[in-house]
């Protein structure tokens, strides 16, 4: 039995790319939950305000794109790190781009919590490869 991830967030203000990426994930069947936020403003918000019961969002993955309105990517990294670590605990971030710009990989290369990159679209393929990488072994059979 596959051990799921609790929730996937993905970050991007193309609702297109959000269908796409909801598609391969919920093709992947590997998450209970696939929540899409359109900015880093509303992710943060999502990820620091209580439900009901006083419990937070706790995705274990973030898809998070660069170039978004209001909050972009590189300014949701700069306050997400800023965040008490309750909300960063066991999240993987991986960075979702259509930029070609060789110095937005090396920029996520230095912040230790972007655990991964890749163009957009994502794909079956990329999508797998960045969980064995940074889920090893959970969803292997």
């Amino acid at each position: 039995m596959i051990d799921k991830l609790n929730e996937i967030l993905l970050v991007d203000d193309n609702e297109a790319d959000n269908f796409l990426h909801r598609v391969v994930l919920e093709r992947a069947g590997v998450a209970k939950a696939v929540t899409e936020k359109l900015n880093g403003q509303e992710a943060l918000d999502y990820l620091t305000t209580a439900d009901v019961d006083g419990r937070y969002p706790q995705p274990e993955l973030i898809c998070l794109d660069i170039n978004m309105p209001i909050m972009n990517g590189w300014e949701f990294i700069e306050a997400y790190e800023q965040l008490d670590p309750k909300f960063q605990s066991g999240v993987v971030i991986m960075m979702l781009t259509t930029s070609l710009n060789p110095e937005d990989a090396a920029c996520a290369e230095r912040h230790e919590t972007v655990r991964a990159f890749s163009n957009k679209p994502l794909t079956s393929e990329s999508f797998a490869a960045m969980l064995e990488e940074n889920f090893p072994g959970r969803f292997s059979d």
